[in-house]
């Protein structure tokens, strides 16, 4: 078991309106300084070290020699990770609130939680022509040895955001870029028909009341996860014993099974601007099966 709990420091604007005077600062009728209660100063903010982040997880793993030709690890992890993030979904440090009037609307899962984690790898001595009578069967065909690493694991959440002109809902921010810290409304459960062109059910979300921030959760959506085997078939042929010198020849496949692998976070590889016309769209994938060949002399 493991659990942490850390603080991490973010930006609070303290020069702000009533929330009544929002719709106006969207709309474009009104400034900003014709409605804030320091007129004149505009943005007045206060770094400060007030954002928590609470990491609990339960932890496994496995080591174990099998006989003399198998060495095999493994490991897994069942874990949450939430914070108090700023706006743009990735719980950086310096960061605006997402919502000003109520540091809470910022808090859920964080941009690097996932529910499950599991690794494994192997090293494989294959026994085969090992001891062969004949020393060109021994040389040419014993002696291979097969290794591999897996990951499989659950997706990363993802941040939803309102976009448009009420992004910010008129407010300043520390940048004036990124796309905001409102959230659109969500109405009923998140469904995921999980395709490219619609990961998640995006009839679900609706704008909310202009000057009003959205009901939806933070990071309240689930990206792809990841199911990824890599492969090496390795052998070293002996040039001089006594010399030490040898030929070290390595094949080796990543994503060997050439599973279709989609990115999705807060980082990319998922469109998650509510505004957007690919809105829910998958736009990254990892790379397909890749082969490469390796030779290496030692002497």
């Amino acid at each position: 078991m493991s659990a942490t709990k850390t603080a991490i420091s973010d930006r609070e604007e303290f020069n702000l309106p009533a929330q009544s005077a929002l719709p106006s600062l969207i709309n474009g009728t009104t400034t900003f300084n014709q409605v804030a209660p320091y007129a004149g100063y505009a943005s007045i903010a206060m770094y400060r070290a007030a954002a928590n982040s609470h990491y609990n997880s339960l932890q496994v793993s496995l080591n174990s020699h099998v006989k003399k030709d198998l060495t095999f690890q493994a490991a897994y992890t069942y874990a949450k990770a939430i914070d108090s993030s700023s706006n743009n979904g990735n719980g950086w440090d310096l960061n605006d609130i997402a919502d000003p009037y109520n540091r809470a609307y910022g808090q859920g899962p964080a941009a690097f939680s996932r529910t499950s984690v599991f690794v494994a790898n192997f090293v494989y001595d294959i026994p085969a022509f090992r001891h062969s009578n004949s020393r060109a069967a021994r040389t040419a065909l014993g002696g291979w040895q097969i290794s591999g690493y897996i990951t499989a694991e659950t997706g990363q959440p993802v941040n939803i955001f309102l976009g448009g002109p009420a992004a910010n809902n008129g407010l300043p921010t520390w940048n004036g870029a990124g796309p905001g810290g409102n959230r659109p409304n969500v109405n009923g459960s998140i469904s995921y028909p999980s395709t490219v062109t619609q990961w998640f059910n995006t009839s679900a979300f609706s704008a909310p009341t202009v000057g009003q921030y959205g009901n939806l959760g933070f990071d309240a959506v689930t990206g792809p996860g990841r199911d990824n085997w890599n492969i090496s078939l390795f052998k070293n042929f002996v040039l001089s014993e006594k010399r030490g010198s040898k030929l070290e020849f390595r094949a080796e496949s990543f994503n060997v099974f050439n599973h279709t692998q989609f990115q999705g976070s807060n980082n990319g590889g998922i469109s998650n601007n509510f505004s957007a016309s690919n809105f829910g769209q998958i736009t990254g994938a990892f790379d397909p099966r890749v082969f490469q060949l390796g030779m290496k002399a030692m002497f």
